[in-house]
């Protein structure tokens, strides 16, 4: 069992290390084109393995992608990281070129192997994958909607005064300001949020959930990793173990919730085949026009992908 993850910056390595902390592969391959930065961070996680007390092998290579062939499962976390005062959409020109390069590496070693997509901004990045590797749509998704309710669940955790173990719940639409968070969908060990707080400040959560990156770009002057990095672990480890768990993912919705062909946020059955089946929601009709505004929102991108991908043809 081989899992690659391409990108040795704070997000890919604390996904290695999550990886390897948790067993979840026999050996994780850790890939940067920065000379001995991957082998750097994967020796310093596998000398942790003694004191934590785990097997996984982790190895790094500088750009030789050959060492990652046949890897199972591949995350792609390649890419600038966003600065202060800077949106994800800012970052789609260089980083689109980036997945897209990469893309074609871990095909042209792995051509069987599940991609999962970190690399910002998220829902335009998965299409590149998608649109470069030539996979389903069942095998090329994005990491997003783990991360975005993670944030709520926490926010929520806090205010309540609860275990963030016992809250569960489901974000929509595209990763960023534009997300649709359910609350309707939302409970804290079976009971529904809305009977356990009030609603000006559940509205206050919700906002501070769709903004939550940029929160933390504003604290520490760069994106976060350790949250983003567990959460692409997470996606991993349902795969590999076939869990089936249910995770919001960013993937091609092909008419689901009325719409085709824009990469989002949707529920799905995560197992070993990667996405097993979409759920589809019974959204009302304020929800539905919170997805329909995120959908434009990210089509808008994807055009202006498509547009240069075009004008560099």
């Amino acid at each position: 069992m081989k899992v690659t993850v391409v990108g040795a910056g704070n997000v890919g390595a604390t996904c290695a290390d999550v990886l390897a902390t948790r067993e979840i592969a026999n050996e994780i391959v850790l890939v940067d084109i920065k000379e001995g930065f991957a082998e750097g961070k994967s020796l310093d996680i596998w000398q942790k393995s003694p004191i934590i007390g785990y097997d996984s092998r982790t190895v790094g290579v500088t750009g030789d992608y050959s060492r990652t062939a046949d890897s199972e499962v591949v995350v792609i976390t390649s890419g600038l990281p966003r600065k202060p005062g800077m949106s994800r959409d800012d970052l789609i020109s260089t980083n689109a070129g980036i997945v897209k390069t990469v893309t074609e590496q871990v095909v042209k070693h792995s051509p069987n192997a599940i991609i999962i997509v970190v690399s910002n901004p998220l829902d335009v990045m998965t299409y590149q994958a998608h649109l470069t590797s030539g996979l389903p749509r069942e095998k090329v998704f994005g990491m997003a909607g783990i991360l975005d309710t993670a944030r709520y669940r926490a926010f929520l955790a806090e205010a309540l005064n609860v275990s963030p173990k016992d809250i569960q719940a489901v974000l929509m639409g595209g990763h960023g300001d534009t997300m649709v968070p359910l609350p309707r969908y939302t409970t804290v060990g079976g009971i529904p949020v809305t009977e356990l707080i009030g609603k000006a400040e559940l509205d206050a959560i919700v906002q501070r959930t769709a903004v939550g990156g940029g929160e933390l770009v504003k604290l520490m002057g760069t994106s976060a990793w350790y949250a983003p990095g567990a959460a692409a672990a997470q996606m991993v480890e349902a795969i590999v173990r076939d869990q089936r768990r249910v995770f919001p993912v960013c993937l091609e919705l092909q008419g689901e919730y009325g719409i085709n062909g824009v990469y989002l946020g949707a529920p799905v059955i995560l197992g070993k085949n990667g996405i097993e089946k979409v759920i589809e929601l019974q959204l009302n009709d304020e929800e539905k026009a919170l997805l329909e505004t995120s959908r434009g929102h990210v089509k808008e991108v994807m055009d202006a992908l498509d547009t240069m991908s075009k004008a560099s043809a």
